[in-house]
């Protein structure tokens, strides 16, 4: 089991990142368009998806992707609030494609060539918030997605689950099992 450290590392730079995200909840009384969603969730959505794919071009593809299957399916929307959790699974859904691609194109590339991190997105963030997301990198996609949607994200179990297609108990033990992934790969030397 991880110590409170590696939780803690986690949910503090998540939800650090969480934060820069906080604004005030739109008037709900007058009527929402897609260009007001995209105004109040497009940025957010860019931040879930780059810390799913770890690559900003890409994030905001599977974001503009997203928008652009909301936009197709707009008229046939029953419930305008229902569209920011379509948005949060057409999100992880289009991650999870990249993913699988890219998992698919390494198997093709000689093994001594790595993907470099920006200079930008690592001065973003202190040593120790880097080392989360460093520590996130080495994660398995389920287990990633998991401790993203549940610290950065916020959302509960019920959430994830729905958000994931995986059952509440499934998304408790992954989220288990990389919380300790996390600590050990910040602390190796630690038991």
């Amino acid at each position: 089991m991880v110590d409170d450290g590696g939780e803690n590392a986690v949910e503090q730079t998540l939800t650090r990142l969480r934060a820069l995200d906080a604004r005030p909840e739109p008037d709900l009384g007058s009527p929402r368009t897609l260009a007001d969603l995209y105004r109040d969730h497009r940025m957010r959505m860019v931040r879930l998806a780059v810390l799913l794919v770890d690559d900003p071009s890409t994030a905001e593809d599977v974001v503009q992707e997203a928008f652009a299957g909301l936009h197709r399916h707009w008229s046939g929307l029953r419930d305008e609030a229902a569209a920011v959790g379509y948005l949060r699974t057409a999100v992880v859904n289009g991650s999870r494609s990249v993913l699988r691609r890219r998992r698919t194109a390494r198997d093709y590339v000689p093994p001594h060539q790595v993907n470099a991190r920006s200079a930008e997105s690592l001065a973003m963030l202190s040593a120790e918030h880097q080392a989360v997301v460093d520590a996130l990198g080495t994660l398995p996609p389920r287990q990633r997605e998991v401790l993203v949607l549940r610290y950065y994200g916020g959302l509960s179990e019920a959430e994830i689950a729905e958000a994931t297609g995986i059952t509440r108990g499934t998304v408790k033990s992954t989220a288990s099992r990389a919380l300790d992934a996390v600590g050990r790969a910040m602390n190796p030397g630690a038991g």
